[in-house]
């Protein structure tokens, strides 16, 4: 099995992981543990400040003492987000993070939002492969319920990404984007 040193360099390098046994174990470890921190996060009551700790055994450093999320919220890996100060995640989102998700100060995520950041090959007989890049969500977003970012996306400062958009390329800053796949719409008025 590989460390998680190891396979953080080999996901945050953009690397395909070549799915064999050692992988395949590796991912289903940290697979495991994800789901076990999340399930006790998820299924009971906790305070704000035990839900800061559980989130922070998750993804194996300390959050800030201002982030908030509101379970249930779930990921395949954990070991692989990177929060800013006065991060919001809002209730029933999935983070799938081994090609790392970085996300800025005052950042709001909406219900139900999607962020995934591995991509599989195409030959049937390599589809097992992953293939990681990061999702990078600047300072002062806003993404909407319902909103799914994918692999290789950067959502510039102060941008809006609307409810139930498919973000499939980067996002400008101080725009609005909609739509699947998710256009731009506008700047975002600053007045």
């Amino acid at each position: 099995m590989l460390e998680l040193d190891e396979i953080l360099a080999i996901f945050n390098e953009g690397k395909t992981l070549t799915m064999d046994e050692e992988a395949a174990e590796t991912c289903n470890y940290f697979s495991q543990e994800a789901q076990k921190i999340t399930c006790r996060l998820n299924y009971e009551y906790h305070d704000p400040d035990e839900i800061r700790e559980m989130f922070s055994e998750l993804i194996g450093k300390r959050v800030s003492d201002d982030f908030r999320v509101f379970p249930p919220f779930t990921t395949d890996f954990g070991k692989n987000i990177h929060l800013g100060k006065n991060v919001f995640i809002n209730s029933g989102c999935r983070f799938q993070d081994q090609g790392g998700i970085y996300i800025g100060d005052n950042v709001l995520i909406g219900h139900n939002v999607v962020l995934a950041t591995l991509n599989h090959e195409e030959n049937p007989s390599k589809r097992g492969n992953l293939i990681p890049s990061p999702i990078k969500i600047g300072n002062d977003v806003w993404i909407g319920s319902n909103a799914t970012v994918l692999s290789g996306v950067t959502i510039g400062d102060g941008a809006i990404v609307a409810a139930g958009a498919v973000v499939t390329r980067d996002v400008d800053k101080n725009t609005i984007v909609a739509g699947v796949p998710a256009r731009y719409i506008r700047d975002i008025r600053m007045d």
